[in-house]
């Protein structure tokens, strides 16, 4: 069946699968949109939340469904998973979502052979690895949301300590979106201006202590959230909304999507984060950006972490 370039499909509709779902209406991106949940009741209840603000939005049509329903969707958005609880790291949730993975992926696959799997669940990096391979997809329509947020994070912590627009801020977390993640702030600049220099200009002079709190704050900032209300789907949720844009539009955008590497920085076969060209064909070229010898270093560590999950897990 040909892909309906205008409809979505949600797998998943906890906190962050109904938070996407809510956010991918706003956007005006798609005209039709499944939510698919193992408590149907729950996808049936979400639909009906948000179908209801219809009126104050760009005519849609918001279902639950099945799978079968997702068949000509041109974006399977999974969000669905055991969520991140106090005190557990990202990679405390491998197992029992990679079970998860293991009953949705093929259901998926069984109706839907040429959309773009967009992985949402935790660990991400993990899981776009694990849905790669149950789903033999290409690896440019198998990606995971990543270091996006994590990214955004640190434009907006960036923007409030210089007190300037986050949009203008050009800088990325690469890696693992973990504890392992990284700050590339080799290549980080504010509108071409390199950053210590724009720190300077702003009456910062100490980077080395600034860089390490941010860095530290943008790695926290989950642990942090999930601490004080329970879980974190906000940002989640327009992180999807700004890939989904990418996809639909053919933006030919560079975000730091997750995907399986291929040798870049001495790194093969895992999937972690780095600077992608995303458009309509899903991942359309990785981004060579320049990092430091700490940074690849700490990239390459952020691999072998991953790795080491892998091969005991899957």
């Amino acid at each position: 069946m040909a892909l309906n370039q205008r409809k979505a499909a949600v797998v998943g509709c906890g906190f962050v699968g109904s938070a996407s779902a809510f956010a991918l209406m706003e956007s005006g991106l798609f005209s039709e949109m499944v939510l698919i949940d193992v408590n149907r009741e729950k996808a049936e209840g979400e639909a009906l939340d948000i179908s209801h603000g219809l009126p104050f939005a760009k005519p849609m049509q918001i279902y639950a469904g099945d799978y079968r329903d997702a068949e000509d969707a041109a974006v399977v958005v999974v969000t669905a998973g055991a969520g991140q609880k106090p005190g557990e790291t990202r990679l405390d949730l491998v197992n029992k979502n990679i079970a998860i993975f293991k009953s949705i992926i093929p259901e998926i696959v069984k109706f839907n052979r040429e959309g773009i799997l967009l992985v949402v669940a935790n660990p991400v990096d993990i899981l776009t690895y694990v849905a790669a391979k149950l789903s033999g997809f290409p690896k440019n329509r198998v990606f995971g949301s990543g270091t996006v947020l994590d990214t955004a994070r640190l434009k907006y912590l960036l923007g409030e300590h210089l007190g300037i627009d986050s949009r203008s801020v050009h800088a990325f977390i690469i890696g693992e979106h973990g504890d392992s993640e990284i700050a590339a702030w080799s290549s980080a600049n504010v509108s071409g201006i390199p950053l210590n220099a724009f720190c300077e200009m702003r009456g910062h002079f100490d980077h080395d202590k600034a860089m390490k709190e941010i860095a530290e704050s943008v790695k926290n900032s989950a642990y942090e959230i999930i601490e004080k209300k329970g879980a974190t789907y906000y940002g989640i949720a327009m992180s999807v909304r700004r890939i989904c844009e990418a996809i639909i539009r053919d933006e030919k955008s560079i975000l730091p999507i997750s995907s399986i590497q291929n040798g870049d920085f001495g790194i093969d076969d895992v999937a972690l984060s780095m600077p992608a060209i995303v458009g309509r064909d899903g991942v359309e070229g990785a981004v060579p950006i320049r990092l430091s010898e700490d940074e690849k270093a700490a990239l390459q560590a952020s691999a072998k972490t991953l790795k080491k999950v892998l091969d005991t897990a899957f």
